[in-house]
């Protein structure tokens, strides 16, 4: 064989292994985004569990209270019904799920200035143990959510930067859009008691 065609053997066996190496970059971090976007449904579905256990410890003291529980009830059932399949990471399906998830967030809302009207209730050692588990959850929310966009941001460097972004188009792996803040949460709730 001449000296040209082993260079051309060496050259396309370099470009073989950067290829699966690239390949292999990507799917690794496609799997960590989904991982990531796991945790996050995972936290949400914590709080939904946590809100039946929540919403029975006020109808005891709130029974007239039916309008504003009612609709905290719908909208976790709302939440709940919105999956996003991790194949399928894009801005629309995150922007409904964000949408299912900022209405049961503003129930709950309603929920806890009802409650404010409650003395007694807000003694309530139930009710305070689910409060906090409460509070503590819409932290874990934050911190996946700030997780999930880390790792959304990463892969997208990964396939939008040369040649990187070659390889990205050859094997079929697009852009994923990362959680945005909500229209308006810019601006603080106005709550009145």
């Amino acid at each position: 064989m001449s000296k040209k065609g082993w260079i051309l053997i060496i050259v396309l066996v370099i470009l073989g292994f950067m290829s699966v190496s690239r390949y292999n970059a990507m799917v690794s971090k496609e799997e960590e985004v989904k991982n990531a976007w796991a945790k996050v449904e995972s936290q949400y579905q914590r709080r939904a569990d946590l809100i039946p256990n929540l919403v029975n410890v006020v109808k005891g003291y709130a029974a007239h209270e039916k309008e504003t529980l009612e609709g905290v009830i719908k909208a976790r059932a709302e939440a709940t019904s919105v999956k996003i399949d991790p194949t399928n990471l894009n801005a629309q399906n995150i922007q409904q799920f964000q949408a299912a998830q900022g209405q049961l967030s503003s129930a709950l809302a309603r929920l806890m200035v009802v409650v404010e009207r409650y003395p007694e209730l807000k003694a309530n050692q139930n009710f305070l143990e689910l409060q906090a588990q409460l509070e503590g959850t819409e932290n874990r929310i934050a911190v996946a959510r700030d997780r999930f966009n880390n790792q959304v941001k990463e892969y997208n460097m990964l396939v939008r930067r040369f040649p990187g972004n070659i390889y990205a188009g050859i094997f079929g792996f697009e852009r994923m859009s990362p959680f945005a803040a909500e229209q308006g949460a810019e601006k603080a709730p106005e709550v009145k008691f």
